[in-house]
């Protein structure tokens, strides 16, 4: 089968990794001369730890996948480094020890550590905390530099192409035609537009139930010393579902988040980099229009609770951005696909999770599809 996929970021790849390993031709166009949306400007975590009871097999079918992949494709960066939540209050260490004590705790790899034992797997830790929740299962990928891998893997097979700076304008009776002027065959055509709603993806399938999400990042210069997991704060039992119960709701009632932390709808997450340096963010923003610009107190406040918890000033910030992505509106979704004629579908929406679950998404796509 012949398709044409729409789209080169972490969806649009896994659908085209999908589709080549099935035994398919695949041709992948983006408008940009590289993928430019939420997949650069991720963490590239791997996250199994939050996600809700009901995402939680397919969450570990996609870290299984990318563990396959992380095999075959040295250039992704896989990793199975884990995490660490470190909490530093009584309220946060009772949603730690609900979550480690759960009826999933052992499939997502929980166990709660006290600070020597952090200490022992994450050495770098040596700030302030009372305990942390170490996930076995999670893990991180490059985000700069995984599409590109992941490409140069699918072309040695034959049967992929891919064109930079290729905008689809029309798509109609299995010809997708670009800004260009060229044309494409296809038997079917996935556009995985990200957070791209309007224009062609408004065009076939009109307005969707997903919104856009934007947040703040940053990078730093090299630590100077592995940190050997990924960490988060007890802010982040707020935002993950896999959580929820009556400990993180009394940590709701009973415990505000810090101004800075409420009003940005914060939460610590940090990943070092191959290169060394840490990726720390982030923020939530949910009403548009979103500002064009950065709010410099998110980053202080970042700064701030990752010194605390390292011990240690952090190494020079170098990098600061936004990024938007597509999340569904329905909580229930893991993503939105709609039909826009028997040969055409449009994937986004998967929210903060597209780098997290793009393999099973893409797998499961076609099996939905009969690939």
């Amino acid at each position: 089968m012949r398709l044409v996929i729409i789209g080169g970021g972490i969806l649009g790849t896994a659908h085209a990794l999908a589709a080549i390993g099935r035994g398919h031709t695949v041709v992948q166009l983006e408008r940009e001369a590289e993928a430019r949306g939420a997949t650069v400007r991720n963490f590239g975590l791997v996250w199994v730890s939050g996600r809700s009871a009901g995402e939680l097999e397919f969450t570990l079918r996609s870290r299984r996948l990318w563990e396959e992949i992380g095999g075959r494709v040295a250039g992704v960066g896989f990793r199975p480094a884990g995490s660490i939540t470190l909490v530093r209050t009584a309220a946060e260490l009772a949603v730690a020890e609900a979550a480690a004590t759960g009826p999933s705790a052992d499939e997502r790899g929980f166990e709660l550590l006290d600070p020597g034992r952090v200490r022992e797997i994450n050495p770098a830790l040596r700030g302030k905390f009372l305990a942390g929740l170490h996930c076995s299962t999670d893990a991180a990928v490059e985000s700069r530099q995984a599409m590109p891998a992941l490409r140069a893997h699918m072309a040695r097979t034959g049967r992929y192409t891919f064109h930079a700076g290729a905008e689809a304008r029309t798509i109609s009776g299995g010809v997708v035609v670009d800004d260009h002027g060229r044309r494409f065959e296809a038997d079917l055509v996935l556009v995985c537009p990200g957070a791209a709603h309007s224009g062609l993806t408004r065009e076939l399938v009109g307005d969707i139930p997903v919104r856009r999400v934007r947040l703040q990042m940053m990078q730093t210069a090299p630590l100077g010393e592995p940190l050997t997991t990924a960490i988060a704060d007890g802010d982040s039992f707020r935002y993950y579902p896999g959580f929820a119960g009556e400990a993180l709701e009394r940590l709701r009632l009973e415990e505000a988040q810090t101004f800075t932390a409420a009003q940005h709808r914060m939460q610590l997450l940090c990943v070092q980099r191959l290169h060394g340096g840490l990726t720390i963010g982030d923020t939530h923003e949910y009403d548009e229009p979103f500002g064009f610009d950065v709010d410099e107190a998110p980053y202080e406040h970042l700064t701030a609770v990752t010194e605390e918890l390292l011990g240690r000033r952090l190494p020079p910030i170098v990098r600061r951005w936004a990024g938007v992505y597509s999340q569904s509106t329905d909580p229930n979704a893991i993503v939105t696909r709609a039909q826009a004629a028997d040969d055409v579908w449009v994937v986004t929406g998967p929210g903060g999770r597209g780098m997290t679950l793009g393999p099973a998404i893409g797998e499961e796509t076609a099996d939905l599809l009969n690939l």
